[in-house]
């Protein structure tokens, strides 16, 4: 139709016709989603579990080609699909318009030509002779509206501004119906794939411009349904609501909304996310930066880690994923949504969706499953990375400030309580037994969370490790009652040793004086030497009136003043030993180096606290 559609053709437009193409490309798009998880879930399993040698890696190759070219048949079919079903949804405004100007005009008794004009009969009375006004012919130019104008005997045809009103709505509803045809012509000429049977990473840079047109042509048709602005309760009942073809062509053009969207049930966020996952890659597959490179390493360990599962693993569910910030990633080990026990880690400082993220944090939801299956195998542990941690820059450590306040951490805070939010909204045991855990900074951001009006959602333990506080006097403050609070505190961890503000505020001044006075006496060397003496001066000189129940985010959760149940964890190495004493500080999670705090972890998150080992608080 594209340049020359008529009146006459849009009148006929079968726009069911439209929707019956849609639904043979959303076939097509099922199909290859079904035979890329049989590939991945039965063939590429098999080979791994059963074969060896050589022939078996080529196999394996040669599979994971076949799947990722059944990913991008699954994808672009469904692009396809939700374009031609918004060409029809659109399509049926300006046609239902049209046809009621065609209605109005032969009950008036009007015709209408080939051109859009409309001719019209005599009417009316001339009063100087008696006689009707003869009638005439509008020619359909599409200018404005017409506006009758008195002859020079003060006799009008009334038809003649009918006329003119039909002339303009056919030609309203011609251009209206032009420009949705330009539009999605070119979008679906976009839809086309290269020669060849190999889907590469520049392929998926394509399909992800080809997602990018589909929205901007059909945004109306999808978009402005999403319920971004409900509780995750309502937003669950709305995807409830919906039908299962309404279902896929929301998953195929915005994977990254409902993918990230809290209340939309877990098996459905994962399958978006695992589409969104590839659209990201082949977003940042065109950029050169550092900071894509970063990320697409991140996307690409998560990746591989969904695409070759470990059968002896809890199934792995991507909740989450998005580029925005330091990047976002929320998995779980275990579904969410059907285990009586779910636990939500919070990473802290440093973490970023990087490839170290993807190994180190996603293996600790990983162990924390493993450890919690063992006392109850209804259990589901995940990493929550939805907010911008403090970053350590390794070349300025000294110079890093964000830790330093618990901005990121409040901001974070909100959007962990509507993520927990959506976890009770889809478990579908009725009262889920759940675990909002908080390491580093992170135990910062679940302690601001849990001060909030009516505190984690769902939550019915907590556990803080490493923590430097959060910014609570007390247990009592964190809304689930002291002895469902949990720490797990290394003797031998700096950060939960912290200084409080007044201390460090004495660090500061001291090393600076020392610094200067160093400088004069020995140059740059000196400098050093008297910034370390002074700083360390100035700090026991605080410390002698500091509280000793005071770190830096407030009450030391391992002390006894501020009433958790602390459990035995290792000491971890001295700091003097391993400089910074970062191992005690990340040994909490890993069965391997702290088994004692590895199964306290996983008793709480099973439900059965009650059955840990304790350890004296501070």
């Amino acid at each position: 139709m594209s340049g020359g559609l008529t009146w006459a053709q849009l009148r006929e437009v079968r726009c069911s016709e439209l929707e019956d193409a849609a639904d043979g490309w959303g076939r097509a798009s099922n199909r290859a989603d079904a035979a890329r998880d049989r590939v991945d879930r039965q063939l590429l399993t098999g080979i791994r579990d059963s074969q060896r040698g050589e022939a078996a890696r080529a196999a394996v190759v040669r599979l994971r080609d076949l799947s990722r070219n059944f990913q991008y048949v699954h994808t672009e079919c469904g692009l396809v699909r939700t374009a031609l079903n918004s060409l029809a949804h659109e399509l049926r405004g300006p046609q239902r318009a049209l046809r009621e100007a065609l209605e109005d005009a032969r009950a008036l008794g009007f015709t209408v030509h080939p051109d859009g004009g409309v001719s019209y009969p005599e009417a009316g009375e001339n009063w100087a002779t008696g006689r009707p006004v003869p009638g005439g012919r509008i020619a359909g130019s599409g200018a404005e509206p017409f506006a009758a104008v008195p002859s020079a005997y003060g006799s009008v045809n009334p038809n003649e501004a009918k006329a003119q009103d039909v002339v303009d709505r056919v030609g309203r509803a011609l251009r209206e119906a032009r420009g949705i045809d330009e539009r999605y012509a070119a979008t679906l000429r976009k839809l086309t794939a290269q020669e060849g049977l190999k889907v590469s990473a520049a392929t998926w840079t394509d399909a992800y411009g080809d997602a990018t047109a589909v929205r901007g042509a059909a945004g109306g048709y999808l978009r402005a349904a999403i319920p971004e602005d409900a509780s995750p309760a309502e937003r669950k009942a709305w995807w409830d609501g919906l039908t299962r073809e309404r279902r896929e062509e929301y998953l195929a053009v915005y994977p990254d909304v409902i993918g990230n969207l809290d209340g939309i049930p877990a098996v459905a966020r994962d399958a978006a996310n695992r589409d969104n996952l590839q659209l990201l890659m082949g977003k940042l597959e065109g950029l050169d930066d550092e900071g894509a490179r970063t990320l697409l390493a991140g996307l690409r360990e998560i990746e591989r880690q969904l695409r070759f599962p470990d059968p002896l693993l809890p199934p792995m569910y991507l909740l989450g994923i998005g580029d925005e910030g330091n990047g976002r990633a929320t998995v779980s080990f275990g579904n969410p949504d059907t285990a009586r026990n779910v636990s939500a880690y919070v990473p802290g400082l440093g973490t970023a969706l990087d490839k170290e993220f993807a190994e180190n944090d996603v293996k600790r939801a990983r162990d924390i499953a493993l450890g919690a299956q063992k006392y109850d195998p209804s259990s589901a542990a995940l990493v929550w990375l939805g907010y911008d941690a403090p970053q350590l820059p390794a070349d300025n450590v000294a110079g890093n400030t964000e830790v330093m306040f618990a901005d990121r951490a409040e901001t974070g805070a909100v959007a962990y309580n509507e993520f927990m939010s959506g976890i009770s909204a889809t478990n579908q045991t009725g009262d889920p037994h759940v675990t909002a855990i908080g390491h580093s900074y992170g135990s910062l951001t679940v302690g601001q969370a849990a001060q909030r009006p009516g505190g984690v959602p769902g939550a019915d333990d907590i556990i803080l490790l490493g923590s430097p506080g959060t910014g609570a006097r007390s247990a009592d403050e964190l809304g689930v009652g002291r002895d469902h609070v949990y720490v797990g505190a290394a003797e031998n961890d700096p950060v939960t040793a912290m200084p409080a503000k007044i201390e460090a505020r004495g660090m500061a001044t001291g090393a600076m004086s020392g610094a200067v006075v160093g400088a004069a006496m020995g140059g740059p060397v000196g400098a050093v030497v008297g910034g370390f003496g002074g700083g360390a001066a100035a700090y026991f000189a605080q410390d002698a009136q500091a509280d000793d129940r005071e770190i830096w985010y407030g009450t030391d959760p391992a002390h006894e003043a501020f009433g958790a149940r602390r459990f035995r964890v290792a000491d971890g190495p001295r700091p003097i030993a391993d400089i910074g004493g970062v191992d005690a500080h990340t040994n909490y999670f890993n069965p391997d180096v702290d088994e004692e705090s590895a199964r306290n972890i996983a008793k709480i998150v099973a439900g059965h606290g009650e059955r840990i080992k304790t350890q004296e608080p501070r």
